[in-house]
């Protein structure tokens, strides 16, 4: 995978290193998802709260994840691979939870999350996005990259 391991500078510590190809791809998705959901879940909170509250409340939750995620892969800080990879896992698993209990009794979700139906009214990419994030974390474990204090 071609990424930001052999863009010039990588191999001087402190160098800046702009985001190339999967990974760049990665944080534009989930930038867009994180101010979708936020903003989503913040005008429902202010409205509509009492309506469906746990619902408002995981897709701010949501918002929150996709904020960590693209903060984690966006930035070279000593955290910023470990946050990626708490962000993306913890979407992956609230997916599936959110997603199978939405599923399972609706009555508990009267109105739909981000991860409802497993991102069902968002053409499931929240179901697949954790695992391209997984995936190319996992892929680029062992690249070196400059890495900021």
């Amino acid at each position: 995978m071609d990424d930001d391991a052999s863009a010039p500078g990588a191999d001087t510590p402190g160098a800046a290193v702009e985001p190339t190809g999967p990974r760049r791809a990665l944080i534009t998705i989930y930038g867009i998802f994180a101010l979708a959901a936020t903003a989503r879940a913040v005008v429902q909170i202010a409205t509509k709260f009492h309506e469906a509250p746990l619902a408002y409340l995981l897709s701010l939750l949501s918002g929150l994840v996709y904020i960590g995620a693209t903060v984690g892969l966006t930035t070279r800080r000593r955290w910023s691979r470990g946050l990626a990879w708490a962000s993306c896992g913890t979407e992956f698993v609230g997916v599936l939870v959110i997603g199978t209990l939405s599923l399972a009794d609706s009555v508990a979700f009267p109105d739909d999350t981000v991860w409802s139906g497993y991102g069902s009214g968002y053409v499931y990419i929240p179901v697949v996005l954790p695992l391209l994030g997984l995936g190319w974390l996992w892929h680029t474990r062992h690249l070196v990259h400059p890495v900021r204090p």
